[in-house]
């Protein structure tokens, strides 16, 4: 007797064909559109785009790093150039201070003379000779500016009026002044509080003081230091009233009968530049036109 086929197998098997089929039509389907075709031109394109890349990033790289250094190098000349206008500038500073300063000294001695009451002559300190007691200053002006001999010279200095001493020597450019600190240089001079009378020389050294002599000693307790000593204008030498010096010591000597009084200068004559000379004898021809 013949066994008919089970019907559930029969199931089974067409429904493991139709699989068969269906991943057969999907394969043939993946083919027909180029899905499983391998494109090797677009993978080439993609590793030598990374490898342009990269490339191109190096030499970016080293692009900017000589940019950077080329920055660098300009910067420092910037900088050095910066440098050099700052020393520059400070060294104009430093001469305009210089300049301000002369100016401001010149100023001092052009007020100076134009407050006074006679023909003056402004000057300036060319020579000092400083190697013996008989010392003398060298000014820059002459017989051409209208300089005589025996012309007295007085300065102007940090607000004070003193005096400087006479013109003993003329050339045509340049005279020759004998300054109060010369051992032979004797001026009238009186102690402006108390207007005793006495005399003026110097010890032969800017750096030492004037001594005055011929004060009586009856009148010590009317003195004082700092007490400041003027010219007398007696003999018509020098003006009147024109400051010395202060009085720094006072010593009473058994065997003299006036005292011997030691005076610093008015006048700092290690820093004096700018002197001026005076006309005395106009100033004495205006003063008698006057009377």
């Amino acid at each position: 007797m013949r066994r008919k086929p089970n019907f559930s197998f029969r199931i089974k098997f067409a429904e493991f064909l139709l699989v068969i089929y269906l991943l057969a039509g999907g394969i043939s389907l993946a083919f027909h559109t180029g899905g499983f075709v391998v494109n090797f031109k677009q993978i080439g394109f993609s590793l030598f785009s990374s490898l342009d890349k990269g490339v191109h990033f190096i030499v970016d790289g080293i692009a900017d790093t000589f940019n950077a250094v080329g920055e660098l190098r300009k910067l420092k000349k910037d900088y050095n150039d910066l440098v050099i206008k700052l020393e520059n500038y400070e060294e104009m500073q430093r001469s305009n201070a210089d300049i301000r300063k002369e100016n401001a000294r010149l100023k001092e001695q052009l007020d100076f003379a134009i407050s006074l009451d006679e023909k003056n002559i402004p000057a300036q300190i060319i020579a000092r000779d400083l190697d013996n007691a008989f010392t003398y200053l060298t000014i820059n002006k002459g017989s051409v500016n209208g300089i005589r001999k025996n012309m007295p010279v007085i300065a102007f200095q940090n607000g004070n009026q003193g005096l400087v001493g006479k013109v003993v020597q003329v050339g045509t450019f340049t005279s020759q002044i004998m300054p109060i600190y010369n051992i032979n240089n004797m001026v009238s001079a009186r102690i402006q509080n108390s207007r005793d009378l006495g005399l003026v020389n110097g010890l032969g050294s800017q750096d030492q003081p004037l001594l005055m002599q011929y004060i009586r000693k009856s009148v010590v307790d009317e003195l004082s230091y700092g007490d400041i000593v003027v010219t007398s204008g007696e003999n018509d030498n020098y003006m009147r009233d024109i400051a010395i010096g202060s009085i720094s010591k006072i010593t009473t000597l058994d065997y003299n009968s006036s005292l011997n009084i030691e005076l610093i200068p008015i006048i700092d004559f290690a820093r004096l530049e700018n002197v001026v000379v005076v006309n005395q004898k106009e100033l004495n021809d205006r003063k008698a036109d006057k009377e």
